[in-house]
């Protein structure tokens, strides 16, 4: 984990590839490692890698789950390369771009734009999507890299609320910038969200609608995790996100925007790094049982009770 715990950290899911995904990442982009590789037994999609990983000092996890989920352009990454930081900001932009594009697909071919002297949209061969850009020095300062969500389809429109409801969940919130379409965006709706971001315990997002015809929409393949202290902790942000009954599963939850999250007890990380083999597979069979966590079960699972 970063030096301040990140309470929520981006999960993506790969069919085979996490690990593999993973150490590319630890090439690509400045102060990355792979920080653990850990095998889940006996799950439904078999044994299912889990991996730990950091993208430019910020945490990730990934799990190699089968073909269930395929990674889209609904949630990307936006990677800030700030002048005020490195004078190099555009040569290393560059340089990572290249890296992302071998096997990979530019949605937006790098170059200038109104908003940014240099930017470019690229899903790169995992499938991951990364939006790189030059950041204003002027501007307020932002992380390296902040997960990005788009609302297309029949949730555009919806970003505004999405994010005053997040704001309202997480008690360590704030908004930051907010830039409405003018009129004359067509397709895009005059007063819905062109960009906007906020912060969420410690980890920054961005919005946007997007009126255009977009084949894609949010599910499973990127999910948060929300790492949770107490009991009392599961039980509210539970109750808060959860607005799908069927997708509740193993502590994943959908809310009603269609974002996938991971409740998950912060003990839960130490009993799987810290655990004996046997310990770890009546963990295991006791949470494929649950939809939402109980961590009073999990510890007796945990000692053998």
């Amino acid at each position: 984990m970063a030096s301040i715990r990140q309470r929520i950290v981006p999960h993506l899911w790969y069919d085979k590839e996490a690990a593999e995904a993973a150490r590319f990442y630890a090439t690509v982009f400045p102060e990355s490692k792979v920080t653990s590789v850990n095998t889940i037994h006996d799950t439904p999609s078999g044994d299912a890698g889990q991996v730990s990983f950091e993208v430019w000092g910020q945490p990730f996890m990934a799990i190699s789950g089968g073909p269930y989920f395929k990674l889209n352009p609904a949630v990307s990454f936006f990677v800030n390369f700030d002048p005020s930081r490195d004078q190099d900001a555009a040569e290393r932009l560059d340089e990572v771009w290249d890296k992302l594009a071998e096997d990979g697909t530019a949605l937006m071919p790098l170059g200038k734009y109104p908003f940014s002297e240099r930017y470019g949209w690229i899903q790169d061969k995992y499938g991951v999507s990364w939006q790189l850009i030059l950041t204003n020095p002027a501007g307020e300062e932002r992380p390296a890299i902040i997960p990005s969500l788009l609302f297309v389809g029949d949730k555009c429109g919806k970003a505004e609320e999405a994010m005053s409801f997040y704001l309202s969940v997480f008690k360590d919130s704030r908004q930051g910038l907010l830039t409405r379409y003018p009129a004359g965006s067509a397709p895009d709706q005059e007063g819905t969200i062109m960009f906007a971001d906020f912060m969420l315990e410690n980890l920054w997002f961005t919005v946007m609608d997007s009126a255009h015809n977009h084949q894609f929409s949010f599910n499973e393949a990127v999910s948060f995790m929300v790492s949770c202290d107490s009991q009392e902790e599961i039980d509210y942000y539970w109750d808060k996100l959860s607005a799908v009954p069927e997708a509740e599963q193993c502590g994943w939850l959908k809310d009603a925007f269609g974002i996938s999250w991971q409740i998950i007890p912060a003990e839960m990380n130490e009993m799987m790094k810290k655990g004996t083999p046997e310990q770890l597979a009546r963990v295991t069979k006791a949470f494929l049982q649950m939809k939402k966590f109980e961590l009073a079960e999990l510890r007796k699972a945990y000692k053998g009770e």
